[in-house]
C-alpha cells in the first residue's frame, strides 16, 4: 500500500521582476522573512538605495509582533485582529508517494503557478469543520462534531462561488493596478493526508512560529488546478459521487405499507427475474437499517424506518408458522416478507416467508438474532427506549431466546443447526455448530441482557443467559480459536482419549486436517474455525462468524488481534482484488460434489462457496475499528471503490481474486449498496461503532488453557457449573 505525504507549502508568485511587495498589513519576523526567500528558490535582489529605510522597517515591525503576540494569544479562536490575514487550509488532501518524484520537493506547473512540496514541520494547522469541494461547489455534507462552525455566508462566498475570500482592508490595497503584489500562501500540517480534500477558511493569528502573512487576493482556482493535477480532487469528487449515488439508489429500494417505509427491497435488477428478491429480508435489512440510524437527519437519515421494520417483523412472529403439516415455534422470525397489493379487498396486506419457500425449506435461525442486534442499535442510537420497553417487544425477545435456551440433549453451550440456516442457505457443509451462527447467538444474548426488563419471568430468563454467556465464551475461545501453536497441537493429538482427562476432546483424527490449511496459517495470526463437533473439525475460514465475534466480545482482545493479524498477512487470499471472501478456501473436486451435492450455483470461488461479496464491508470495518486498525477497512473500501458502482452494486463476485461479476449476481443488490454506506460512514466517524459494537464482558474470566491436566481450568470448572446442564454439575460436584 502506498505511503502518503501530507501538503506543506504552496507558494504563487507572480512573473520574475514583479515590482518589490509593500509592507504586509500582518508583520512578521524577519527569520520567517528570509525562510520564506529561502524556500522560493529565488534570490531578491537588494536595493541599496532603501537599505536604511528597509532597516527602520524591519525594526518597527519586530515591535509590532511583539505587542500583537501578546494580545492574539489572550483571545479565543475565533476572535480575529483586524489586521490578520486571510488564509485557507488545504486539509487532508492524498498524494500518493508514487506521483511525487521526491518527498523533499517537486514543483509542478499550471498556468505560470509554481507549487513546492516539501517535508512536513512541526508546527501545523488544523481545522476540522470543514466542506469538501469540487469545481467550487459543496459535494458532501461537513461532518458532525467537528470544530465551530464556519459562518455559511463567507463559506458561500469563499467556496460556492469559486473565488477567494477578501476582507475589505485587503480589496482597498488591490485596488491599485500598478502594484503587483507577490503572491505567497504557506500551509504547514504534520498531518497525514486522509481520504477528504476539504477546505475551509478562518483567521490566523498572528504567530512567530508562523512564518508567512497571506498575501492579498491570490486566485483559489489557480490552486485548485494544480491539486487536480495530481488526481486527487477527482478521486474524492468521484467517492462523493459514489456515496451520494448509494444513498439515492438505497432511498429508492423503500418498500413502504400503509404510507411507512417498512423496509428494503433485497435487490432492483430490472434486467433479471424478480424472484423473492422483491422482498425485504431481515438479515439483508441490517446494514440499511444501520445507515439510516448513522446517518444525520438533514441528510437523509430516517429512524423511524427501522422502528417500523422492527414492529412489523414482531407482528409477523405472532402468526401461525406452517411448513407442510408441520407448525414452527413460536419465537421464529421470518426470513422475509413482502408488500401486495389485494385488489378485491382494497388494501395492501403483509406475506412472510418462514422457509418455506427458500431453496432447502429451512427455517432462519439467524433472522431472530439479526432482529434483536438490530433493536439494541436502534435503542443505543436513539436513546429510545420505549420500543424494547414494550410488553410486545419484551414478549417478542423471551419468544427467540426460549426457543435456544431450551433443555435438550445437548452437552454443548453451542446452538445446533441445520444446513442453509443463514446467509449461507445452501447446502456448504455448515450444520452443526457453525460458528456464524453462535456468534450471532452470544451476540443476540448480551443484547437482550441489556434490554430486558426482570419482571415476572425476565428474571429467570436472564439467570440462565448470563449461565449461558459464560459457558459459550468459554467453548469457542478454547475449542475453535486455531493459530499456529494450536494447529501444531492438534497435529499431534492423540486419539480414542476417555474421561475428563483427555486433551483431544472431540477425537479428532490429525489425518484429518486438510493440507492447504499448513499452507495458509501464518506464524502472526489466528482465528475461529468453521465448526466443531464429534470428531469433526471445519477448518475453514468464515469472515461473518469472525467480524461478529470480535464486535460480540467473543473473542478475546488477543484473538481479535490475531484475526486482523491474519487478514492482513493473507491479504490477497481473503480480500484479493475486491473485499470480500465470505468463506475461504473454495470447495472443488470431490469435496464440492459431495458437500454441496453438485450444487450449480456455488461452483468453485462462486456465490457462498468461496465468493466475494461487498456487502460484508461493513461487518469488516466496524471490528477493524474496534481492533484500532482501521487502516485495513480503508485499504478494503478503497478497492471496492474502483469498481463496485462502475459495475452496478452486484450481489457478489467470482474468482479466487474476485475479479469478475458473479454468474448469476444480481445488479442494486441493496446491501451491497448499504454496507458500502455504513463502512463509510463508520470509517469517517468512528464514534459510530457503539451502535453495533459490544465491549467485553468483565464478569467473565479469561481462558487458562491447560496442555494437558488432570484437572479442568478454574474457569472451565465455573463455566460448566454455569452452564446449568446436569451433567455438567455431575462433575463439578465430584471435584469440587
Amino acid at each position: 500500500m502506498s505511503s502518503f505525504t501530507s501538503l506543506n507549502f504552496l507558494e504563487v508568485t507572480n512573473e520574475a521582476g514583479a515590482a518589490p511587495r509593500p509592507p504586509s498589513s500582518t508583520p512578521f519576523s524577519e527569520d520567517s522573512e528570509k525562510e520564506v526567500e529561502a524556500t522560493s528558490g529565488k534570490e531578491v535582489e537588494p536595493v541599496d538605495s532603501l537599505n536604511l529605510i528597509g532597516l527602520q522597517q524591519k525594526e518597527e515591525r519586530t515591535k509590532l509582533i511583539e505587542e500583537q503576540l501578546s494580545e492574539t494569544l489572550e483571545k479565543e479562536s475565533d476572535v480575529v485582529s483586524e489586521k490578520s490575514s486571510d488564509f485557507i487550509v488545504f486539509r487532508k488532501c492524498k498524494f500518493a508517494e508514487n506521483s511525487l518524484p521526491s518527498q523533499e520537493k517537486n514543483i509542478f506547473k499550471d498556468d505560470g503557478v509554481s507549487e513546492y512540496v516539501e517535508k512536513p514541520s512541526s508546527g501545523s494547522l488544523e481545522t476540522d469543520n470543514v466542506k469538501s469541494i469540487h469545481n467550487g461547489k459543496p459535494s458532501l455534507e461537513s461532518r458532525e462534531g467537528g470544530t465551530p462552525y464556519t459562518p455559511k455566508e463567507k463559506c458561500q462566498e469563499f467556496v460556492g462561488n469559486g473565488e477567494s475570500y477578501t476582507s475589505q482592508e485587503e480589496n482597498e490595497l488591490t485596488e491599485k493596478p500598478e502594484e503587483k503584489l507577490k503572491k505567497t500562501m504557506r500551509v504547514q500540517s504534520n498531518e497525514n493526508i486522509s481520504d477528504n480534500t476539504s477546505v475551509a477558511h478562518t483567521s490566523l493569528k498572528s504567530c512567530a512560529s508562523v512564518g508567512t502573512g497571506f498575501e492579498k487576493n491570490f486566485e483559489l482556482n489557480s490552486i485548485l488546478s494544480a491539486i487536480r493535477s495530481n488526481g486527487f480532487l477527482e478521486g474524492r469528487a468521484e467517492n462523493g459521487a459514489m456515496v451520494e449515488e448509494a444513498w439515492e439508489t438505497l432511498q429508492k429500494s423503500y418498500v413502504y405499507y400503509k404510507g411507512k417505509p417498512v423496509g428494503t427491497l433485497a435487490a432492483m435488477d430490472p434486467t433479471a427475474e424478480a424472484l423473492n428478491y422483491n422482498q425485504v429480508f431481515v438479515r439483508d435489512f441490517v446494514p440499511s437499517g444501520l445507515t439510516c440510524l448513522m446517518r444525520s437527519a438533514s441528510a437523509g437519515g430516517d429512524p423511524v424506518i427501522v422502528k417500523n421494520f422492527l414492529l412489523k417483523t414482531l407482528h409477523l412472529q405472532g402468526w401461525e408458522k406452517r411448513i407442510d403439516n408441520f407448525t414452527l415455534g413460536e419465537g421464529v422470525m421470518p426470513a422475509s416478507f413482502k408488500v401486495l397489493y389485494d385488489s378485491h379487498r382494497q388494501k395492501e396486506t403483509l406475506v412472510a416467508d418462514f422457509g418455506g419457500s427458500a431453496i432447502g425449506r429451512v427455517a432462519p435461525v439467524d433472522s431472530g438474532f439479526w432482529w434483536i442486534i438490530l433493536l439494541r442499535s436502534y435503542t443505543k442510537c436513539t436513546q429510545d427506549y420505549t420500543l424494547s420497553e414494550m410488553p410486545e417487544v419484551q414478549r417478542g425477545m423471551k419468544l427467540i431466546l426460549n426457543l435456544c435456551l431450551s433443555d435438550g440433549f445437548d452437552t454443548f453451550p453451542t446452538l445446533l443447526c441445520a444446513a442453509g440456516c443463514s446467509m449461507i442457505d445452501r447446502r456448504m457443509g455448515i450444520y452443526g455448530y457453525p460458528i456464524e451462527i453462535q456468534a450471532l447467538f452470544y451476540f443476540a444474548l448480551r443484547c437482550s441482557r441489556q434490554m430486558l426488563k426482570p419482571e415476572r419471568d425476565g428474571k429467570e430468563l436472564i439467570e440462565r443467559i448470563d449461565k449461558r454467556i459464560t459457558a459459550l465464551s468459554y467453548h469457542i475461545q478454547k475449542y475453535y480459536w486455531l493459530d499456529f501453536t494450536q494447529l501444531n497441537n492438534i497435529y499431534r493429538y492423540k486419539t480414542e482419549e476417555y474421561s475428563h482427562t483427555a486433551v483431544n476432546k472431540f477425537n479428532v483424527i490429525p489425518e484429518s486436517i486438510p493440507d492447504w490449511v499448513f499452507d495458509f496459517m501464518p506464524l502472526r495470526g489466528g482465528y475461529l474455525i468453521g465448526n466443531v463437533s464429534p470428531a469433526r473439525m471445519d477448518f475453514r475460514w468464515f469472515l461473518v462468524g469472525n467480524c461478529i465475534a470480535i464486535l460480540s466480545s467473543l473473542a478475546t482482545p488477543a484473538q481479535a488481534t490475531a484475526i486482523m493479524d491474519l487478514i492482513e498477512e493473507r491479504w490477497e487470499d481473503l480480500i484479493g482484488e475486491m473485499p470480500l471472501k465470505i468463506v475461504y478456501p473454495a470447495l472443488e473436486g470431490h469435496d464440492w460434489r459431495t458437500v454441496t451435492g453438485f450444487d450449480p450455483k456455488n461452483t468453485r470461488w462462486s456465490y457462498h462457496n468461496g465468493g466475494t461479496w461487498p456487502a460484508l464491508i461493513w461487518l469488516l470495518t466496524a471490528a477493524c475499528i474496534k481492533t484500532g486498525r482501521p487502516q485495513i477497512a480503508k485499504r478494503a473500501i478503497e478497492l471496492m471503490e474502483q469498481r463496485l458502482s462502475k459495475n452496478g452494486w452486484p450481489e457478489y463476485y467470482d474468482g479466487k481474486a474476485g475479479r469478475y461479476v458473479g454468474k448469476q449476481a444480481r445488479k442494486y443488490q441493496t446491501w451491497s449498496i448499504s454496507g458500502y454506506l455504513v463502512a463509510k460512514r463508520m470509517i469517517e466517524n468512528p464514534a459510530n461503532l457503539p451502535i453495533i459494537s459490544l465491549e467485553e464482558d468483565k464478569r467473565l474470566e479469561p481462558v487458562i488453557v491447560l496442555g494437558s491436566s488432570a484437572y479442568a481450568p478454574c474457569n472451565q470448572i465455573l463455566a460448566m457449573k454455569c452452564s446449568g446442564l446436569p451433567q455438567w454439575n455431575k462433575f463439578y460436584d465430584g471435584i469440587s
